[in-house]
């Protein structure tokens, strides 16, 4: 049966928690990228490892600059360079850094807030999540290409999916997510590989 909750009710009580868990996946991932791995190719189409990196770094310093905290990012994350300064773990970190303290100044009361997404103003839980969304399956992306476990659990992907399913279709002719993947017929299919289906990732690779 289909939930009747909105997503927005649905994820009102966990936004918090699935944010901060999704941050930490992709600070983790990124600090688990050997010395030699930073050219591998990921599941994101053209981009290297250091190219996902930038690019989930940059999504994160949008959405705190949509908040009000930060000039967001001083480059193109559509167009990385594949080139970071210094540690990119501490690269991503400081932008999750400035992320995390944006999402803090958010009351629980706040019914909407601004977004870097084309839809502009969101439901805060809707928003956090989508935020939360961009960190976690970047963090999927580097764990692939890197051979590391795989940081989305169920629990995390099914809050992620409540989120995806309202947002991530509009998406697309923007080229944020690719075409839906369908799952290989496994009964029951774990969210986790039905989230990665349904923003274009083959959950197999």
């Amino acid at each position: 049966m289909t939930d009747p909750r909105t997503p927005a009710a649905a994820l009102a009580p966990v936004w918090r928690d699935v944010l901060a868990d999704s941050h930490q996946a992709l600070i983790d991932t990124v600090e688990g990228v050997g010395m030699d791995q930073w050219e591998l190719p990921t599941p994101c189409a053209e981009w290297s490892v250091t190219q996902v990196v930038q690019h989930a770094a940059g999504d994160q310093l949008a959405y705190a600059k949509a908040l009000g905290v930060g000039d967001g990012p001083d480059y193109n994350p559509f167009e990385p360079s594949g080139t970071i300064d210094g540690s990119p773990a501490e690269f991503v970190a400081a932008a999750i850094g400035q992320t995390a303290a944006a999402w803090t100044i958010v009351g629980d009361a706040t019914e909407t807030v601004p977004t870097p997404l084309p839809f502009g103003d969101l439901p805060t839980p809707v928003a956090a999540v989508m935020c939360a969304l961009d960190a976690a399956v970047h963090a999927w992306d580097i764990a692939v290409a890197t051979k590391q476990p795989s940081p989305l659990t169920e629990n995390l992907a099914a809050h992620l999916l409540t989120a995806a399913r309202r947002l991530v279709d509009p998406l697309r002719q923007y080229g944020v997510y690719a075409a839906i993947i369908e799952t290989d017929g496994a009964t029951p299919t774990p969210v986790a590989d039905e989230l990665l289906g349904y923003l274009g990732r083959n959950p197999r690779v």
